[in-house]
């Protein structure tokens, strides 16, 4: 009865601190789920029935255990995450096998495997050695992770990290309790060993020492009881830490997986990603605006403001919507969509209205161009595309030469949603009213919000490379490969935003030679003139700006590319090198013989596009 006594009391804080996190869990899901669409109800249900159930398993194992994203940017932090949780899990599994082999039953009580050690200190079964040693080779190996994450706390850079995220007093109980949990099993099986001679390498020689410094029988109930309050303190103060997210983000890739996407617009999903951040810092090193002195506004903090209700407009908005945060998140928040939401929440009730807008009548046209804002303050480009549309030998529609329509995007960007849909209905009925099968855009903002936002049935939406390319492939732009040295910058809306990386490059290939940047693709740096950002400060712009413009200094090329009207006037602001845009290349490098079509004067294009640009400005 006694033995009986002490099985309860030594297991009873685990199983109280089990049980209350089994229910706090268990509380949200019903709440998320209960939160859900019909749709979305529908859609999680019929996944669970098909191949997207493997596939969400799989993403589990790989990003909640293994930590895949998080080693491959950072292999000492992948590792630390990795040992923690995969080896913890292997702990738990590997445990509740031997388990069931010593009871030779394949139901065993699941604490048991937890506290196996002290439930079986004499008896002998088959395997007993190999369990021994891998037990302790898996203890070992969760050990070492402990030792790294704590290193981290203290010596952030020895894991290339300027900066990590700060400790709320629950996140501080929940990471001391964690702290304890395996030096406290360790202890315990390494003093049950020195009793019972029934450890594996590691806790028979921990053991050994142990036992030279105070008598094992001594401390035996006492370890195994702190061991069991170190779990059940976890598990009471993990529903209120940050270490939530680690339950969190297994119901964050199912929603994900059965196709749930993000709505512009707090609901169940916004609540789900909020909580999936593990604020493991990966986006507080990889924001630029650090370089501007700006520290408080990164994607790890808005999360945490929206979790704690306290999100200010200057944090909000103070943020270059570069994606590159999105990109580094191991967990997969869609960082950028959730700061839109909040901004469209928080401007609600100053939302413009655009009721007075009308829709034009459309000419008919086989292809549509839209400059776009951005490409009528930068006059070149505009004339580049007029003289290859000239080429072409298409029938095309200036859409916004004269009445210069937004696509849209800006707006979005600013939480302007309700006016932005008026300026999306209108367009569309423009655009469809044409009768045209391609729209052309040669911004990335534009290109974005076209494809993400407008619904143009039959309307193929193609950047301007991609069109020019494809002209290019069938024999109706006449180019010839120059010397020209040239780096390529992506911008971020087309790159991070898009995926569109290899094209342009392929595009400029044609034309020239491309010399790769240290940072490009997804790791390419940001103009620093976003239109996402309406808090940040001139000087401020200046010094991300620069801060790109230095490495493509460093490479000495003849030209800086790029394919963003917004990114080629910020860095020709900088006056440190000459900024052309991939289709002001292409026009340069044109094959000009008596049996091609005629190209319109260059002259007189750029006096038309800057009457354009005066107009804009008014």
């Amino acid at each position: 009865m006694l033995y009986n006594t002490m099985d309860i009391l030594v297991s009873l804080p685990f199983f109280i601190g089990l049980i209350y996190l089994v229910l706090a869990f268990l509380y949200r899901s019903v709440k998320w789920i209960k939160g859900l669409s019909k749709f979305d109800k529908l859609r999680l249900m019929q996944s669970m029935i098909s191949k997207r159930l493997f596939n969400s398993i799989r993403e589990i194992f790989l990003e909640s255990l293994l930590h895949r994203k998080i080693f491959r940017k950072n292999r000492v932090l992948g590792y630390m995450h990795m040992s923690l949780a995969f080896g913890w899990f292997l702990l738990i599994i590997v445990g509740h096998v031997e388990t069931m082999i010593a009871d030779q039953s394949l139901l065993v009580p699941f604490h048991k495997a937890v506290f196996f050690r002290f439930y079986n200190t004499n008896e002998d079964f088959q395997l007993t050695k190999f369990f021994a040693f891998a037990m302790d080779f898996l203890l070992l190996f969760v050990l070492s992770g402990l030792v790294l994450a704590m290193l981290k706390r203290f010596k952030k850079k020895v894991f290339g990290l300027r900066r990590t995220t700060k400790l709320k007093s629950g996140d501080r109980i929940a990471l001391t309790s964690l702290w304890l949990i395996f030096p406290l099993r360790l202890l315990a099986e390494s003093n049950t060993a020195a009793i019972y001679h029934n450890g594996g390498f590691l806790t028979s020689g921990v053991g050994h020492l142990m036992s030279y410094l105070v008598n094992p029988d001594v401390l035996y109930i006492a370890l195994w009881m702190a061991y069991s309050m170190a779990l059940g303190f976890f598990f009471v103060s993990l529903p209120n830490s940050r270490y939530m997210h680690i339950p969190t983000e297994v119901v964050l890739i199912f929603l994900r997986n059965a196709g749930i996407k993000h709505k512009k617009q707090n609901d169940t999903y916004t609540d789900v990603q909020v909580y999936s951040c593990s604020r493991c810092g990966l986006c507080l090193d990889r924001c630029q605006l650090s370089v501007a002195g700006i520290d408080d506004s990164q994607s790890v903090y808005l999360l945490k403001n929206i979790r704690n209700n306290n999100l200010s407009d200057e944090k909000l908005f103070n943020c270059l919507m570069c994606g590159k945060c999105q990109i580094d998140c191991p967990v997969g928040i869609e960082t950028i969509n959730l700061r839109i939401t909040q901004r469209i929440e928080s401007t609600r009730q100053y939302n413009s209205s655009y009721e007075y807008l009308k829709t034009y009548e459309s000419p008919k046209a086989d292809v549509i161009y839209f400059a776009g804002c951005m490409t009528h303050l930068t006059p070149g480009i505009f004339t580049a595309m007029k003289q290859i549309f000239a080429l072409s030998g298409q029938n095309v529609w200036f859409m916004d030469e004269d009445k210069a329509p937004c696509c849209g995007r800006p707006l979005i960007l600013a939480g302007q949603y309700e006016a932005a849909k008026k300026l999306i209905e209108n367009n569309t009925q423009m655009i469809l009213d044409s009768g045209a099968s391609t729209l052309v855009v040669s911004c990335p903002i534009c290109y974005r919000v076209f494809k993400e936002d407008y619904t143009l049935h039959n309307v193929n939406v193609v950047f301007h490379s991609e069109y020019i390319q494809n002209l290019i492939s069938a024999e109706i732009l006449p180019v010839q490969k120059s010397e020209l040295k040239m780096v390529y910058h992506d911008p971020c809306e087309l790159g991070r935003g898009m995926g569109m990386y290899e094209q342009p490059r392929e595009l400029l290939k044609l034309v020239g030679n491309v010399i790769p940047l240290n940072e490009e693709k997804e790791n390419a740096y940001c103009c620093g003139g976003s239109l996402g950002n309406i808090k940040i400060k001139a000087n401020q712009t200046h010094l991300l700006r620069d801060q790109a413009l230095s490495e493509f200094k460093a490479l000495n090329p003849d030209i800086l590319v790029t394919t963003c009207p917004k990114c080629k006037k910020t860095f020709a602001s900088g006056r440190k090198i000459k900024v052309m845009d991939i289709a002001e290349i292409v026009v340069d490098v044109l094959v000009k013989g008596e049996d091609k079509r005629t190209i319109i004067p260059r002259e007189e294009i750029i006096e038309e596009a800057s009457l354009k640009s005066d107009l804009v400005k008014l």
